[in-house]
């Protein structure tokens, strides 16, 4: 079992950065695959991005790509999301996901998919 916390969320402007955090206890880290959820004001969860077990395959989904990075440092357990050049339309409270997969595998955009979820950071972004 993983137990997720994601961490580094708050208030940031228009064209700022912040970096996400995403801390797995447990010893099978590195048998998962990570995304990235947000859920804005009154939407749908949607789908961020992912990355695979090594971090050698990622993808994004087409309203961050370009501006968010994912990355993983398996030795700490953690997984970064890297946000830059924010926008107030990324404000939403972000999740992240673990995924039993294969060694290159990586889950797709459905929120199905995942095995365990964190409680979520909260991003605001003024304009």
């Amino acid at each position: 079992q993983v137990q997720l916390v994601e961490s580094g969320g708050g208030l940031a402007q228009a064209g700022g950065s912040l970096r996400l955090s995403c801390t797995a206890s447990g010893r099978t880290f590195d048998r998962y695959a990570i995304g990235w959820f947000r859920q804005p004001p009154g939407k749908e969860r949607e789908f961020v991005g992912a990355i695979s077990r090594s971090g050698g395959r990622k993808y994004y989904a087409d309203s961050v790509k370009g501006r968010f990075t994912i990355s993983r440092d398996n030795a700490k357990n953690t997984v970064n999301l890297q946000m830059n050049m924010l926008k107030p339309e990324d404000t939403a409270v972000y999740y992240c996901a673990a995924a039993l997969t294969a060694v290159l595998g990586l889950p797709g955009r459905d929120r199905s998919e995942y095995d365990y979820w964190g409680q979520g950071t909260q991003v605001t972004v003024s304009s």
